[in-house]
């Protein structure tokens, strides 16, 4: 086994549109940060991994245009995930723990705004009976709530206040979308409102890993990834139980969550009732500081969002604000599929 560790984030600010930018305009100021942080060149990664979703741009292979951020020559070791990039940090992870790299790039981007989000994501449910129906996202999130509400889990009130801290919090987030007193505005689907819901907009992101001595010298307080794991629930929403989470509580059981308690969380919860069947099956209490990055409910670029809760969490270890910190992404409708990491500062480790 060996010790690999975030070393640099860096993420673009988040915007509702950037029509005058490509996805490689977006992406080529926050390569040039990521590696900046640790002086590294393009050249001297060993392994590089990107996450994005051809269905957000509209075309075939869109990942092999926004290479040219990463720049044509030389030549690199590289892959792609069509997921969120946290699932790309993950592949790069078993690639350092495996040997065949020290350091990997990371990095992930999505346009949300050329089309209606709502509408494309439901080409992720299932091809023959859900998909034809056109349960859009913010629909199936209402169900999940609801259903929530029903049980007794939460109510309108418990979920405009998990919306107005996460805001709040936004505002010390100078990368943030939607920032401060945020009304919760009308239903947008009953019973979620307008500010239970995330907002629409165009982001990028990238990390940089490192292994070992390398990760050490490359900064001076690495976010060490103590365990990871990503798991999935059943592709039916059908057969799910909407007000638990068992993939998210299994990944976390497997990446080690529950030995020690946690001082932050990042939870990718895109909506306000999410974060209520997140922090139940983490058994997150008042002790931890929930998305104090505003989460997803400030800025929610698709397939950056996930990573970006990596970033943030590995961004408070290298700032010395958090010693043991858990970072979860999803995807897919109803918290579908989930991933969980533990990050720990060097203290922590000794």
């Amino acid at each position: 086994m060996r010790d690999v560790a975030i070393v640099a984030f860096a993420q673009s600010p988040h915007r509702r549109r950037t029509d005058e930018l490509s996805e490689v305009d977006l992406l080529m100021p926050v390569l040039h940060e990521v590696l900046g942080a640790t002086g590294l060149k393009a050249n001297e990664i060993g392994f590089t991994c990107s996450g994005s979703a051809d269905y957000l741009a509209g075309r075939a292979f869109s990942f092999t245009m926004a290479l040219d951020g990463v720049g044509a020559h030389p030549p690199i070791s590289e892959s792609h995930v069509e997921m969120d990039g946290a699932w790309a940090l993950y592949e790069a992870w078993v690639k350092i723990m495996t040997g065949e790299a020290d350091t990997a790039l990371v990095y992930s981007y999505g346009k949300s705004s050329p089309g209606e989000v709502r509408d494309v994501l439901t080409r992720q449910l299932d091809p023959y009976y859900l998909a034809p129906l056109w349960p859009d996202s913010v629909s199936l999130a209402a169900l999940q709530a609801q259903a929530l509400i029903d049980a007794g889990d939460t109510d309108a009130a418990a979920l405009a206040s998990i919306a107005a801290r996460s805001r709040t919090d936004a505002t010390a987030n100078p990368y943030a979308q939607l920032t401060g007193d945020v009304p919760a505005g009308d239903h947008l689907v009953h019973p979620l409102r307008t500010g239970d819901c995330p907002p629409i907009g165009d982001g990028a992101a990238a990390v940089i890993l490192a292994a070992g001595d390398t990760a050490r010298a490359l900064c001076a307080r690495p976010a060490w990834i103590r365990g990871i794991d990503h798991r999935i629930e059943a592709h039916s929403l059908g057969v799910r139980d909407l007000t638990d989470s068992p993939s998210t509580r299994l990944a976390a059981q497997h990446a080690g969550a529950f030995e020690r308690p946690f001082d932050t969380a990042e939870l990718h919860a895109p909506f306000t009732s999410q974060e209520v069947v997140l922090r139940k099956a983490l058994g997150l209490g008042d002790h931890t500081r929930i998305n104090p990055s505003g989460g997803a409910l400030a800025a929610n670029p698709i397939m950056a969002a996930g990573l970006i809760r990596l970033g943030e969490a590995a961004a408070r270890i290298h700032r010395g604000e958090s010693d043991r910190a858990l970072a979860h992404a999803t995807s897919g409708p109803c918290l579908q599929q989930n991933l969980v990491a533990v990050l720990e500062g060097e203290s922590a480790h000794a």
